[in-house]
């Protein structure tokens, strides 16, 4: 990867779902960015909800949390819980967000965002039910992905391919969307 590569980081945690994590991680990677999967636990291994493991390219790193221009939060409910426990994981997407970087979730995701106060006054998505834990958002129940000035939201494992494409769009451009889109036999 070059250094004007695009960096993110997917953060994950034991309980996340399999599902979600693998298509934003590979999606990312097919559209060129430099993605790190990051865990703040104290082993790389991730055992995901569907007890599919996953291998984190790193325990917790300040340094590649801090220049990311994404930090994403995939789902599941028990990963969702350990990273909204987790006040490094909730101060690191409060420094993402007030340095005008993306933070983004999917599916119970975005309940971390809110834990954070990253979602109060904007458009938000989740999984259906858990709208309640959204603090202040504007919920958007039948959207399957939104976009709100550098917060990305979506609803679960069925919107994680639109969800994954949105991230690319948003770093790399419309134009590197439709080409990893393309590859996929998808249309955007």
């Amino acid at each position: 990867m070059s250094d004007s590569a695009k960096k993110a980081a997917v953060l994950l945690a034991t309980g996340a779902e399999e599902m979600e994590s693998v298509t934003i991680i590979d999606i990312l990677r097919r559209g060129g960015v430099e993605t790190r999967v990051v865990t703040p636990e104290p082993d790389r291994k991730i055992r995901c909800s569907r007890h599919v493991v996953l291998l984190a390219d790193s325990l917790w790193d300040e340094d590649w949390l801090n220049n990311a221009d994404l930090l994403v939060v995939p789902g599941g409910l028990v990963g969702t819980r350990a990273l909204q426990a987790e006040p490094r994981v909730i101060a690191a997407l409060q420094r993402a967000a007030a340095g005008g970087r993306y933070v983004a979730a999917i599916c119970a995701g975005p309940a971390v965002l809110a834990t954070a106060g990253l979602l109060a006054g904007r458009r938000a998505t989740c999984y259906p039910g858990l709208q309640g834990e959204l603090s202040g958002a504007d919920y958007q129940a039948d959207q399957p992905v939104v976009n709100d000035g550098g917060v990305i939201t979506s609803r679960g494992p069925g919107t994680a391919i639109a969800f994954a494409l949105e991230l690319v769009r948003t770093l790399c451009g419309t134009a590197v969307a439709e080409s990893v889109a393309g590859e996929l036999l998808l249309k955007i």
